[in-house]
């Protein structure tokens, strides 16, 4: 089986985030399992030539052309790539896109509609309701007419999927399929024993969306009980937030315990994982975090908020702290509560082993992959 996934943009530092990592990992996972999985997307903050494959994934990468700077990554596109599109999607049995509002993935998925080639859709919490003039046009241009006739819009979480019915009004959308994101297995670290200083980590967007400023906040009080304590900040800088943070620390007198090493490769994140003792993730707006697959993936305890689509898993496994939403407050003393409460070796030990186990028997890249091969037999079948 032949499988062209699509989505809008991969940099080495991996700054579109979620979309970009599940492609890799659904692409990977699927040559893993035989099937010709390649991946069409924009480059962009290359040096030298762009690369021909990602991660041992073949793909056809074209520099990205910001040819509306104003809407950042959904003005993207590329002349080059969507003259081979015909021909890519054409060579296919399944088009997968990671869709969104863009000049590239939109594009793909009309194509596909056109060429009549076996449609899935992915759309990563990114299409809902809005009254935003472009959206809205986007929606009105080819939005709707691909929601109405993809073969399979895959789905995280239920809001996810009335969010997506709520932009098509009136048309009962009967193709949706629920297909959670995996990861793959890492070596778990050693649990951490408190015979050394800890570490404590946010490696994501910094962005106003993930609440850096939550983790920020925490430092003081975790600093009382650990004071050789290290916090790590981590990412690239969508919301020149990085400066801010760091301004915040300095204010709090606690700017010397924080580390912010901007955006990092995927190899750097596994690292980093491996160093930390707890992983903190304080946004209340997040429908199914890599991140914290990720960090879970090699027996990191994670915090996050109770409004995140992991967090009944993993408060179920007692695979961290799930903390309160609140989106108007200050949740600093929340999320420095919860570290402390996994610094407790005993405690860390316990939600170290259920994180592990948590991506072994739930969301590993393996099942999910025999989920989504399963679901590409089935929309050919009925195409």
């Amino acid at each position: 089986m032949r499988v062209l996934h699509v989505v809008t943009l991969h940099t080495p530092t991996n700054d579109f985030g979620g979309p970009t990592r599940v492609a890799l990992n659904l692409a990977r996972g699927l040559r893993g399992k035989g099937v010709d999985a390649r991946i069409a997307t924009l480059g962009d903050g290359f040096t030298g030539p762009l690369p021909t494959e990602l991660e041992g994934v073949p793909s056809f990468v074209h520099q990205a052309r910001h040819v509306l700077p104003a809407f950042e990554v959904s003005g993207i596109t590329s002349p080059g790539l969507l003259a081979r599109a015909r021909r890519m999607v054409k060579g296919a049995d399944v088009v997968h896109v990671h869709l969104m509002r863009d000049l590239i993935t939109l594009p793909f998925a009309l194509i596909a509609l056109e060429a009549g080639v076996p449609l899935v859709v992915q759309t990563h919490g990114m299409i809902d309701p809005t009254e935003k003039v472009f959206a809205k046009a986007v929606d009105l241009l080819g939005m709707k007419r691909v929601l109405r006739r993809a073969d399979a819009i895959l789905h995280l979480t239920a809001m996810e999927r009335d969010g997506v019915q709520a932009v098509v009004p009136g048309t009962p959308l009967r193709t949706f399929h629920r297909l959670v994101n995996g990861v793959e297995l890492q070596d778990r670290r050693p649990p951490y024993t408190g015979e050394r200083p800890p570490t404590i980590l946010y490696l994501a967007r910094v962005q106003k969306r993930k609440r850096p400023e939550d983790f920020v906040a925490a430092m003081p009080a975790v600093l009382a009980v650990h004071p050789e304590a290290r916090f790590v900040l981590a990412g690239p800088d969508t919301g020149a937030l990085t400066g801010p943070m760091r301004q915040m620390a300095a204010e709090l007198g606690v700017a010397h315990a924080l580390e912010t090493p901007g955006p990092l490769g995927h190899e750097d994140v596994l690292r980093r994982l491996r160093e930390a003792d707890v992983y903190v993730l304080p946004s209340v707006v997040e429908p199914f975090a890599v991140s914290l697959l990720e960090a879970m993936s090699v027996g990191v305890p994670v915090v996050a908020a109770a409004t995140g689509g992991l967090s009944p898993d993993i408060e179920a496994a007692g695979a961290g702290v799930i903390t309160a939403s609140r989106p108007d407050a200050d949740n600093g003393p929340l999320v420095a509560s919860a570290v402390l409460e996994l610094l407790d070796p005993a405690t860390h030990a316990a939600a170290s082993t259920a994180a592990w186990s948590l991506i072994r028997d739930r969301f590993s890249i393996d099942a999910v992959v025999s989920d989504l091969l399963s679901l590409y037999e089935s929309v050919r079948t009925h195409h």
